[in-house]
């Protein structure tokens, strides 16, 4: 048996994909994360299935090459699991619509069901089973509440008999379920929410984006300074720097392979900065300069991922980012491109056309400081003050606008 975990972009798809088959898979708000889809197993009973994390889709009329490649997987498939965002059940129920004329058995699940409750969002789950004619579920991925229960009613998946309707149609057919089935009460925003609305409008979200992204730099350097201060500089000082004086004095303290291998050596003491030696400098710089903000630079991202900022990111950059050429979250491998120009330009596959992706690889290649570079720019200007450090990045900020 073959079960395609389906849904919108967004929706926790690749969470329940790990609760179901034990596989780690990047679980980020990134759009497209799942581009090229993921294979896995889980048992079923007795029976082990094969369980495939579709690419996010938001209609099997497709109009992207990620719902291309969704709309042909699903000919492959025996069972559809339609993962559902419980707090946007209108526009999602779309795509369950159009899965459920395919005439495949599906079972949809209500994801971030928690969140229904902090939103005055209230679903009849009941009356949406009678409705769309299969099993729903409720679910909240990150916790695993509902995953059992999914696993127990994936057998009696459904196909109900359900006509081939018009575009028009379905979103009337929307229209009534949403009608029946949920109803929202009136209650006071949160600041929180309140912020969150706020980071994607142009002005405010504009002032959030500066500040978010300030103080990114400042908490990576302050990470990364913090490590090589009361880690590293000590470990190569205590215990590195007296094995490298040791083999100085075996290789005669002198010599060409004494400057290749150990480096310069001044009043017994190494400078693992200005040794330029293999196991001196050829170690520190890597290891003790660079590491520490590459490190910094993805614990911060993993943060921004975390609380759902980077989507709000690439909503606010939409407009900046089409005068370029592209869409709003090709911000996303920009980004990644400050902790390695690789992975970025990797990441640059969640662009739907070839155009954007040379565009994308081409700027974060040539105007995109990946963290060794960051480290090196703190390293030698840092210490002459912030403002210069400003001028560097805002020089990269200027030649990446040129290039565009």
């Amino acid at each position: 048996m073959k079960i395609l975990l389906m849904g919108n972009p967004n929706v926790g798809k690749s969470v329940i994909f790990s609760r179901l088959t034990g596989v780690h898979v990047v679980a980020s708000n990134y759009p497209g994360t799942t581009v090229s889809y993921t294979r896995g197993v889980m048992k079923l009973g007795e029976e082990t299935v094969e369980v495939i994390d579709v690419p996010g889709t938001y209609t099997l009329e497709p109009t992207t090459e990620a719902e291309e490649v969704a709309s042909q997987m699903l000919d492959t498939g025996d069972v559809v699991i339609n993962v559902v965002n419980a707090t946007n059940l209108e526009r999602n129920l779309y795509l369950t619509l159009q899965l459920l004329e395919r005439d495949i058995p599906v079972v949809v699940i209500l994801n971030m069901w928690d969140d229904t409750k902090h939103r005055g969002i209230h679903i009849d789950l009941d009356k949406l089973r009678e409705l769309l004619g299969v099993p729903v579920i409720p679910t909240v991925a990150v916790t695993g509440q509902g995953i059992k229960e999914l696993v127990e009613n994936t057998p009696r998946a459904t196909s109900p008999d359900t006509p081939v309707r018009s575009r028009d149609e379905r979103w009337a057919t929307i229209g009534s379920i949403i009608d029946q089935v949920q109803r929202v009460t009136h209650r006071h925003h949160t600041w929180l929410e309140r912020l969150e609305d706020a980071s994607v409008k142009p002005l405010t979200g504009g002032i959030i984006a500066l500040a978010v992204l300030a103080g990114s730099f400042m908490l990576i350097r302050l990470i990364g300074e913090s490590l090589i201060s009361y880690g590293l500089d000590p470990l190569f000082n205590t215990l590195w720097a007296p094995v490298l004086l040791r083999l100085s004095d075996l290789l005669g303290g002198s010599g060409f392979l004494h400057d290749i291998v150990i480096g310069k050596i001044a009043s017994g003491e190494v400078n693992f900065i200005e040794s330029f030696g293999l196991l001196s400098s050829g170690l520190y710089v890597p290891l003790a300069m660079v590491l520490p903000y590459v490190i910094a630079f993805y614990l911060v991202l993993g943060l921004l991922e975390d609380i759902g900022y980077l989507p709000r990111l690439a909503v606010l950059m939409d407009t900046i980012m089409h005068r370029l050429g592209l869409h709003g979250y090709a911000i996303i491998p920009t980004l990644l491109g400050f902790g390695c120009n690789v992975p970025a330009i990797l990441a640059t596959r969640i662009l739907e056309s070839k155009r954007e992706r040379f565009i994308a690889a081409t700027l974060i290649s040539i105007a995109v400081p990946c963290a060794a570079l960051q480290a090196m720019i703190f390293g030698l200007v840092g210490e002459r003050g912030g403002q210069y450090v400003a001028i560097v990045y805002g020089t990269l900020f200027v030649v990446w606008i040129i290039l565009a």
